[in-house]
């Protein structure tokens, strides 16, 4: 109990060292990367052409260097269990520099793939496997599977760039025609090992894949100004749904920015006030937050724009903003600076 407590007072951000003081010497903030506990983030810097992955604790304001690279860090990604990291560099414009590490700045695996960017899709059900999408210039794009523990990577043979993990070898995709465009494409199941694959919805704007759930967005089929999500267990059973307003882009639909806690069973997402053309539309969003457990919602504050959100481990607080540059404590509904403007 006595353990309980103090996590809990840890856990409030108005205690929290905010906003983030840089090591002397150790280079501008680039961007905060991301949660590796309650009480901790990751977050890089660049000092010329060099940059650094830090460890920061919210409660005693120090920051810890995990990993130097010789080159720019163009993105870090966090495992699922955030156990390990994914760190891609850029030696140069036509070379991107994946390096494994584990949460103490050990190397694990470090594999060079000429490209113009990546995209990196981690699984869930076994860490060592990663989806790696490589575009040249023109866009063409490759699809890879890195092994990290072997240390080599096979190429797949799949449709489409965007690829998420449904089970340990099964992955799903939206297929979308290059030839006809339209504005929603078919969700498809494909077993890695296997030649088949599977039409599981016909109609899907957006989707995400979880370890206990399914998430997709479409077109409410009765009034196609508003976007349904939908939520389903690993069965395909509907558990929640809700609908929102839906803003219209030259040739899609905006998806505004969405997280799930697992901890939680929380989905938080905003919402704009009306429907309409997305280029056209200053009216904000409202961050809302819905409970597939209990089926509510609340909202938890109006008058913010449309930016990436990350839940904490706990579900309690969300990094916010284009570089996570602010921190939201949900209950309290209250936002605090983690950078320095």
């Amino acid at each position: 109990m006595k353990h309980v407590k103090t996590s809990m007072i840890g856990a409030s951000p108005a205690k929290w060292k905010m906003p983030i003081l840089i090591p002397e010497g150790q280079g501008e903030m680039s961007k905060v990367i991301g949660w590796f506990t309650n009480q901790q983030i990751f977050y890089v810097t660049n000092l010329n052409q060099t940059s650094n992955l830090f460890l920061y604790n919210l409660l005693t304001g120090k920051s810890k260097l995990i990993y130097k690279t010789e080159n720019p860090i163009v993105n870090v990604q966090i495992s699922p269990s955030r156990k390990y990291l994914l760190i891609h560099s850029s030696p140069s414009s036509l070379e991107g520099l994946v390096t494994i590490i584990d949460s103490k700045g050990t190397e694990l695996l470090k594999k060079k793939f000429p490209s113009y960017d990546l995209v990196f899709e981690w699984n869930p059900f076994n860490e060592s496997k990663i989806l790696v999408t490589k575009f040249a210039e023109d866009w063409s794009f490759q699809l890879f599977l890195l092994d990290t523990k072997m240390g080599n990577t096979t190429e797949l043979n799949l449709p489409q760039p965007f690829i998420q993990w449904i089970k340990r070898e099964e992955v799903a995709y939206l297929n979308w025609d290059q030839n006809s465009p339209s504005l929603a494409a078919p969700l498809i199941f494909k077993e890695l090992r296997d030649e088949g694959e599977k039409t599981v919805f016909s109609k899907v704007i957006q989707f995400s894949a979880y370890r206990d759930m399914l998430m997709n967005v479409a077109v409410n089929e009765k009034e196609t100004s508003m976007a349904d999500y939908s939520f389903f267990d690993k069965e395909k059973k509907e558990m929640f749904r809700f609908s929102q307003p839906q803003l219209k882009k030259f040739s899609d639909w905006l998806v505004p920015f969405y997280d799930y806690s697992e901890q939680k069973k929380q989905f938080l997402t905003f919402t704009p006030f009306s429907s309409g053309d997305a280029d056209t539309y200053t009216d904000g969003f409202e961050l809302m937050r819905y409970d597939l457990k209990k089926g509510t919602s609340d909202l938890i504050l109006g008058g913010l724009d449309n930016v990436p959100i990350s839940f904490s481990p706990s579900g309690d607080t969300a990094l916010l903003g284009n570089s996570y540059e602010k921190i939201i404590d949900l209950n309290k509904k209250e936002i605090y600076d983690l950078m320095k403007e």
